[in-house]
């Protein structure tokens, strides 16, 4: 299935950067049980974030969204 992901920080340090906000989205093609996964992870890690991204060394808070994309039916 095709999803869309939408990604919020607020209050990021990367590297030596400070970024008041940011926002990004991306869509991926994944099964059921990959999206379970992935959402289980980023609610009970803490950690998550700055484990799939190295360069990120600090977030204030932040959101994950994560939305099915409907597929068109052609006849």
């Amino acid at each position: 299935m095709r999803i869309k992901f939408t990604l919020s920080m607020d209050n990021l340090q990367v590297k030596d950067k400070y970024i008041d906000q940011l926002t990004f989205s991306w869509i991926q093609e994944l099964s059921s049980e990959q999206v379970l996964a992935l959402s289980s992870k980023w609610v009970s890690d803490k950690d998550f974030l700055t484990h799939q991204m190295p360069d990120l060394k600090k977030v204030g808070e932040s959101s994950l969204t994560i939305e099915p994309i409907e597929e068109e039916v052609t006849s």
